[in-house]
């Protein structure tokens, strides 16, 4: 397979609309995921997340607009697109009466990729999901078995592209670790993962950039670094001895939730120079600054959404 260079997107959307009837399912979405990183793809449910996943998959045509997945045409060369892919579908539909193995065989021939055994033997130790279990029927699996048996078959061709939809959803929280080391393994060999996620602390955990989607339309494209900056902080001074007034001429990005005698308590957001500077002289004891969650800033975007 030819090798594309480093600068080739492995996502770009471009102008991307999709209607049903009077709405607007994806609007005008332009966006790029660049080969060997992680990308978090967020948003309430029908934000016009799937339509969008599965616009990349060729299984919707949108309206206007186009996407292409590391340089080919997801509409024009669709079979190509998907052979490129490794799809966790956020539900799966399944044939009860067949065993887990040979569903991956099915899946594996749909693919149009060699499958790689002893890296797929890897995965499945890695997701516990012996052989035992894939000689079972699928009537028989529980929802977490299911979601193990999607992500082995995701993963089992070792595709340059992966689309996860919710992949630790009914996960056990040692499962989710696995998964998460997983994620970070195949990021070394240079893989790129595009995965929609509810979870804000494993977006934090394992994205380098997240992309916001709200009624269709993108509202936030930053990476974890940015935002956590657009966060604010928490931060409680103490002090030896009683200091007689609060901090002055602060900036306006700093709030002061409390002022007492001897401590203080603040949000800020940015830096904590202008902090130091008004401490400077003072009996200071100690300095407990909490870093910003992910949650905090994203959350806002979310009720705006949710309004």
């Amino acid at each position: 397979m030819t090798i594309l260079p480093e600068t080739t997107p492995a996502i770009s959307i471009r102008k991307l609309t999709k209607r049903y009837g009077s709405l607007a399912a994806v609007k005008d979405l332009d966006l790029e995921v660049r080969q060997g990183e992680i990308f978090g793809f967020l948003g309430l449910n029908g934000a016009g997340k799937t339509t969008t996943i599965r616009t990349l998959l060729d299984l919707l045509r949108p309206d206007q607009g186009s996407a292409f997945v590391l340089g080919r045409d997801c509409q024009r060369q669709g079979l190509l697109v998907r052979a490129l892919v490794g799809y966790l579908p956020g539900e799966a539909g399944f044939y009860g009466d067949m065993t887990g193995h040979e569903m991956l065989q099915l899946l594996g021939r749909l693919q149009r990729r060699p499958i790689l055994r002893e890296y797929r033997s890897e995965i499945q130790e890695r997701l516990n999901l012996p052989d035992a279990d894939l000689c079972r029927r699928l009537r028989e699996y529980s929802s977490g078995m299911k979601r193990k048996l999607c992500l082995l078959q995701a993963f089992q061709a070792d595709p340059p592209l992966l689309i996860l939809d919710e992949p630790t959803e009914g996960l056990d929280p040692l499962m989710q670790e696995s998964f998460y080391e997983l994620l970070l393994d195949v990021r070394r060999k240079g893989r790129t993962v595009f995965m929609s996620s509810h979870v804000l602390s494993e977006v934090e955990r394992v994205c380098e950039r997240i992309a916001l989607i709200r009624k269709g339309e993108l509202a936030l494209l930053a990476s974890v670094e940015q935002l956590h900056r657009m966060a604010q902080r928490s931060v409680r001074v103490t002090f030896l001895a009683d200091v007689p007034s609060g901090p002055r001429e602060l900036p306006a990005q700093y709030e002061i939730l409390e002022i007492l005698p001897r401590s203080w308590s603040l949000k800020v957001r940015g830096s904590l120079g202008p902090l130091m500077t008004a401490l400077a002289g003072l009996p200071v004891a100690d300095l407990d600054v909490a870093e910003a969650r992910l949650e905090e800033v994203l959350m806002r975007y979310y009720r705006e959404d949710s309004a």
